[in-house]
């Protein structure tokens, strides 16, 4: 078969994920082929598969351009279709959803969001889970990804390890693969040590599997882990929310504080562009189309003196680590703007789930180390001189600097903080 044939049968199979589900459409008569079986959303790629993609979501879905974000193009492959005798290249895509609500066209006779998992449990198009195989989040999406926040991050970590464990559940004796996956956990734990969450969430999951150390036991513990994380950062938006005022300040990109400006619909917004990412850019964009706020941007170099014009009421940030002793990791830049904002008499919060407190170490406050993760000096400065280049991803912000820190249970003292941090700590003691 030549490429120019191969590329005249290549389809595209694209997976919508909201939160953590997917996506399952089940075909009708009306499509020809594999009738009343599960699938993606699917369609001929004619030569632009990315193209074909985005189309095929609109016309299966009616979900528009805005209401879907790339997220991964895996590797084409071959797959035969036992019904027609033809051979496929599979063009596999996952695409970011959101919101749930699809309006599928007459090739759908039903639609759930699920699990990914459940695609094993089936009766699927052909090679439904290899094309999922292809653009699942795996331990490398969790260690490099830096576009998107910790607790982001925190449940692409859980998926990685209940899609794991299912496929492990599948295989030999049940109890086998509990030390794979245990190593499996601690790699994923390990991942981002900036980002407490991450391992937070990955060893309540496995402590709440540890007794019965089975692979189907994981699987489940991932699941529920997963829609309890999902609930607490709502949460904790929710509380956030009660305590804005109508003008408010930010900056990066934090999921969790923009729920909780999504709520309140604040009168004015002003927001740095937290570079070298700009996430901050994305934040404001969001703000703008899902509130009704005034929203401005400005380069971080400026942030402190729009600050003090802007008439802002708060400085309001998200947190990739809150330490036992109260201090707060988070985007560089976040120490410099609540220093501003000490100095404009501003309340300065931050909002996070209580899973950001990093763990307790034995009996002291906490761990010393501060893992800043450095980017590439040369993004700074290539030359021939002398001299140490810092460009560190996150900054370390005093307790001091801030006023709360707003969780799903309400404002944590210093107090509450190590309380939290001393029962992260035991339940690690899973491993």
């Amino acid at each position: 078969m030549t490429d120019d044939e191969l590329e005249k049968r290549g389809v595209v199979t694209v997976f919508l994920r909201h939160e953590a589900a997917v996506l399952l459409l089940r075909r009708s008569a009306e499509v020809g082929s594999d009738s009343g079986q599960w699938g993606g959303v699917a369609g001929h790629a004619e030569g632009d598969p990315d193209g074909a993609a985005r189309r095929e979501i609109r016309e299966e879905t009616g979900l528009g351009a805005e209401a879907v974000t790339l997220v991964r193009a895996g590797d084409p492959f071959e797959a035969a279709d036992p019904d027609l005798g033809t051979p496929w290249v599979v063009h596999p895509f996952l695409f970011d959803a959101a919101t749930r609500a699809v309006e599928p066209d007459d090739g759908t006779t039903a639609y759930e969001w699920v699990p990914p998992t459940e695609i094993r449990r089936r009766e699927t198009v052909p090679d439904l889970w290899g094309s999922y195989d292809r653009v699942r989040p795996t331990i490398e999406t969790v260690r490099n990804d830096r576009e998107h926040g910790s607790a982001s991050l925190s449940v692409r970590a859980l998926e990685a390890l209940r899609d794991e464990a299912a496929l492990a559940g599948e295989s030999g004796d049940a109890t086998d693969t509990w030390p794979a996956l245990a190593d499996l956990a601690r790699d994923l734990g390990n991942a981002r040590p900036a980002m407490p969450v991450v391992e937070n969430r990955v060893n309540r999951a496995m402590a709440a599997a540890s007794d019965e150390r089975t692979a189907a036991g994981v699987e489940r513990a991932a699941g529920d882990e997963i829609d309890r994380a999902l609930a607490a950062d709502e949460r904790a938006a929710a509380r956030a929310a009660e305590r804005l005022p109508a003008r408010v300040a930010t900056l990066s990109r934090s999921g969790t504080v923009h729920g909780a400006l999504r709520r309140v619909d604040p009168d004015a917004v002003l927001v740095a562009e937290s570079r070298p990412g700009r996430e901050g850019v994305d934040t404001a964009e969001r703000l703008a189309r899902e509130t009704t706020a005034d929203v401005t941007i400005t380069t971080d170099a400026a942030f402190a003196g729009a600050l003090a014009d802007a008439d802002a009421e708060a400085l309001v940030v998200g947190a990739d680590a809150v330490r036992p002793d109260g201090s707060v990791l988070n985007k560089v830049g976040t120490r410099g703007a609540t220093a501003a904002a000490a100095r404009e008499k501003l309340e300065c919060l931050v909002v996070a789930a209580s899973d950001k407190v990093l763990p307790a170490d034995g009996d002291e406050d906490g761990p010393a180390r501060v893992d800043r993760e450095e980017r590439d000096p040369a993004a700074v400065y290539d030359g021939p001189a002398d001299v140490a280049v810092a460009n560190p991803t996150f900054d370390l912000t005093p307790a001091d600097r801030i006023d709360a820190v707003v969780t799903e249970d309400g404002v944590l003292d210093a107090a509450d903080v190590r309380e939290v941090a001393d029962r992260h700590r035991d339940r690690a003691g899973w491993d």
